[in-house]
């Protein structure tokens, strides 16, 4: 006996599962039950599931019969003529969905040539199997599975126009690519997605070499006049807003330029931008530090005897800042929030080139960050004098078997020299054979080489170098971005030592591995400084071992074993570690420090 389990729950038993699930399918192709059900038998745990839940991953499949697709010759004029719609192949049992479930139990013939009597459903299109996003790689047959699940989360990453009205929008973390442009090997995928409207990438001439050792590893260099000649700029926007808050009792804050006697008030530099109503104007050049928006909050606790001044309200300061980037006012939009409460959103642009250290990536996952500029007199060039925009290292192929990307240097050099546009779509694209043949009609030698000159030298290479163009893409991560320094700054309240994060200018972590390096170089000095971060000087019991108090104002200890006049002696530790000591006292745990003095 089989147990059945619907939707998760079991709802009973067959005798016989392979014809129960058989019969269910019967069902559900004759339309008495839902097109959406998916059964299957799983032998190894002998249960059947049955699944209407919404949220499933399901694909479409010719259903096959006998070893003969549904999809007939005849189905198919139906379908050119227009007389068939998707709607209709379905209702007629020639495709059904299947969800990961049912499709273990399925045999799917990948060519309607491989179909034999055991098979069960045919794939639509050949590249079906690699789903909408990764569809979008071209070649990828070519590539290692782990490459293009690699490339697929790349094309997320990549910088173009994410939306057209991203003028009018407030997207926070948000890079718009000022010349975004068609790949010019794409695939069958590229036009049922519309990516003209949002491309994420350009068109560059690649050279597969090593430059004096700067692009080791991942790295690249680039050309810094392709850069100056605009390729991969882009514009990042960062939202900054502010809300006129009520609070109980009728108080409520004011977006305004805080006063002279507003509390805890920062230098009047940082206002010098705000106009009287309290909110920077646009086009404003900001500088780090500088008040987009002037804000005074009225006082909701009592932490002072200031608080209690006779016919003068406290208010403290509560303006917004920019942080970290400089930047220019793009947007400055003044409305109301649900409540009612006047609401300031200002929007800052700023303009983010290539830089060293931001990261670039082709369509098969070879990633990398720029390793060096050069100016073009110093690139090395063909003998037809044209430069590369990229150099890409050799030794990151053979390891990762991107041998598509190769393929695609070639396509797109066929594509730029032909003025056409080549499709790589996985299985059906044009054949490497006939890219090679066409690029030997064009001049150029068929498997992509070229003979480079030194720019520095002029002297020729002593070997051809591969040449063409790839498309690539500039992400997201920009270390513009990312750069973090600290000197000193803000601490933790409980264990004193420095906050975690950029946003809250925190401090970097030195971990257990990053100790042993210090500790093999022997840099003790170094390594005591860094683990000095909240250092502190505690009052000892000399008795007891036990952390004591001391009174500075009469030069007394007090210990809470022995008392007062307690011999008391000062230790240098951690914060964390006293922290430590009281957690231990809160258990019941005597933490007792035994002292020892150097003679």
């Amino acid at each position: 006996m089989a147990d059945v389990f619907f939707n998760g729950k079991i709802v009973g038993s067959v005798a016989n599962p392979q014809e129960f699930v058989t019969k269910i399918k019967s069902q559900r192709r004759k339309g008495k039950l839902t097109s959406s059900l998916n059964i299957a038998y799983d032998e190894a745990l002998d249960i059947v599931n049955v699944l209407t839940e919404e949220g499933r991953l399901r694909r479409p499949l010719i259903i096959v019969e006998n070893g003969k697709s549904r999809l007939t010759p005849d189905v198919v004029e139906k379908i050119k003529k227009g007389e068939i719609k998707w709607s209709d192949l379905i209702k007629e049992n020639i495709v059904e969905f299947m969800d990961a479930e049912e499709e273990e139990n399925a045999l799917i013939a990948f060519d309607e040539s491989e179909l034999t009597p055991e098979h069960t459903h045919l794939e639509i299109v050949k590249s079906a199997i690699y789903g909408s996003q990764a569809s979008l790689i071209v070649f990828p047959e070519h590539n290692g599975a782990g490459r293009v699940t690699l490339g697929a989360k790349m094309l997320t990453q990549g910088q173009g126009v994410y939306a057209t009205n991203y003028n009018l929008r407030l997207d926070s973390d948000v890079s718009v690519m000022h010349y975004p442009q068609k790949p010019i090997v794409d695939t069958i995928m590229y036009k049922n997605v519309n990516y003209e409207g949002h491309p994420v990438g350009q068109n560059i001439v690649i050279a597969v070499m090593t430059h004096e050792g700067y692009n080791m590893d991942d790295a690249i260099v680039i050309n810094k006049h392709s850069v100056d000649m605009g390729i991969f700029r882009s514009t990042f926007f960062k939202p900054y807003n502010c809300e006129e808050l009520r609070y109980a009792g009728g108080i409520r804050d004011v977006i305004e330029i805080p006063s002279k006697d507003t509390i805890g008030r920062r230098m009047d530099e940082d206002y010098t931008l705000l106009e009287s109503d309290g909110v920077i104007y646009p086009e404003a050049k900001v500088g780090e530090g500088k008040v987009l928006i002037g804000k005074t909050s009225p006082p909701r606790f009592l932490s002072g005897m200031e608080e209690f001044r006779v016919g003068v309200e406290a208010r403290h300061e509560s303006s917004v800042a920019a942080t970290h980037d400089d930047g220019i006012v793009d947007a400055v939009m003044i409305t109301e929030s649900e409540e009612g409460n006047k609401y300031i959103n200002v929007r800052l642009r700023q303009p983010k080139n290539p830089e060293l250290g931001d990261k670039f990536a082709s369509r098969h996952g070879q990633k990398g960050v720029i390793g060096l500029m050069v100016p073009k007199a110093d690139m090395p060039f063909t003998a037809d004098g044209m430069v590369p925009d990229i150099i890409f290292s050799p030794h990151g192929i053979p390891s990762r078997m991107t041998v598509g990307q190769l393929i695609e240097i070639i396509a797109g050099k066929v594509g730029a020299l032909g003025g056409r546009y080549v499709d790589g779509t996985a299985f059906t694209g044009e054949d490497e054979y006939d890219l090679r043949k066409e690029l030997h009609k064009l001049g150029f030698r068929e498997n992509g080489a070229e003979t480079m000159y030194d720019g520095k030298t002029g002297r020729m290479l002593n070997v051809r170098i591969f040449v063409g163009d790839i498309y690539y893409m500039r992400l997201k991560y920009m270390v513009s971005n990312k750069y973090h320094m600290r000197t000193r700054g803000p601490v933790q309240l409980l264990t004193r030592q420095p906050t975690e994060g950029r946003a809250k200018e925190g401090g970097l972590r030195l971990g257990e591995m990053e100790k042993d390096v210090l500790v093999a170089h022997g840099a003790s000095l170094l390594l005591k400084e860094r683990f000095d971060s909240d250092k502190t000087v505690v009052p000892v019991c000399k008795k007891c071992g036990l952390i004591a108090m001391f009174n500075h104002y009469r030069n007394k200890g007090m210990c809470p074993v022995d008392g007062e006049d307690a011999p008391v002696t000062f230790l240098e530790m951690s914060y964390a570690f006293k922290l430590l000591l009281d957690e231990l006292k809160s258990l019941c745990i005597y933490p007792k420090l035994n002292i020892k003095y150097k003679d």
